[in-house]
Formats: C-alpha cells, sequence, structure tokens
C-alpha cells in the first residue's frame, strides 16, 4: 500500500477509537447509579471489602445502570499492584464497566521506598493524585463510599 493509504487508515482507525471512548464516557453520564469507592487501607480484608461492595453494586444495578470507579491511594495502592491476589477480581470487574484508578503520587512515593516504581495491575489508569479523582469523581455526581 501507499504511504497516503496508511496514514488515511491510521486516521480511520485513531476515529473509530476516539468514538469508542466517549461513548463509553457517555454511558457513565447517564448511569441510575454513580460510585467512587475509596481503598486507602492495606489490609487485605479492606481490599477484599471493596471489590464484593463494587460487584454487589453491578448486581443490584446491572453493568450498564452503574457506574463505578475504584480509587487507590496511600497504603491502598497494593490493591493495584500487578502480584495482588486480587488480580482475577479485578479483570472480571473491568469486564462489566468498573475503573480502576491508581494515585501516582503514591506511586511516585512507594518507588521511592522500593527502589524501583511498582509494577501496577494492567487496568489501572493512573491518576495525578487520587484524593484530587475523587473530589472530580464527586463533582461529576459519583457518590464517595469508603468501605
Amino acid at each position: 500500500m501507499k504511504p497516503a493509504i496508511w496514514k488515511a487508515w491510521a486516521i480511520a482507525l485513531f476515529c473509530l477509537t476516539s468514538l469508542f471512548a466517549v461513548n463509553a464516557n457517555a454511558a457513565n453520564e447517564f448511569a441510575e447509579a454513580k460510585v467512587v469507592l475509596q481503598i486507602s487501607d492495606p489490609n487485605p480484608f479492606k481490599q477484599t471489602l471493596v471489590l464484593n461492595v463494587a460487584n454487589n453494586l453491578v448486581k443490584h444495578y446491572g453493568p450498564d445502570r452503574v457506574a463505578i470507579e475504584i480509587v487507590a491511594f496511600g497504603p491502598g495502592l497494593r490493591l493495584l499492584f500487578a502480584d495482588n491476589a486480587n488480580t482475577d477480581r479485578i479483570q472480571s470487574l473491568v469486564g462489566n464497566g468498573v475503573k480502576f484508578s491508581a494515585c501516582s503520587n503514591t506511586t511516585a512515593n512507594m518507588g521511592k521506598k522500593l527502589g524501583h516504581p511498582p509494577k501496577l495491575n494492567k487496568n489501572a489508569v493512573t491518576v495525578s493524585a487520587g484524593v484530587v479523582r475523587i473530589l472530580d469523581l464527586q463533582k461529576q455526581g459519583y457518590s464517595l463510599i469508603k468501605p
């Protein structure tokens, strides 16, 4: 193929990808319930609890009628470590539309202590600051739950 055709294909692919991303975000705007779950505790029991709450919300409302984001910061970031025992549960929740946000401030600070940044779960999206992300979501109509 000629370079111009490759460029046209690349632009078309970018536009389609952007369209799907916008539609996914638009669906959350019309969710019956919007919930941000905070995890800032290293306790494995609390990690399990926050995942249970997310799962219960998905079961109650259905994945298309609830917007859920779990925001991890401080010691709670351990939930989103790549080697966390809950990796399969996180993957299952992502399949039902649950989003996971990791605080970049915490990641940087843990990286200093560990000597390298912690490897995060592939489903975790890094945000500038966990607390700021929670505040932004509350401004968008999300209810904060800290199990």
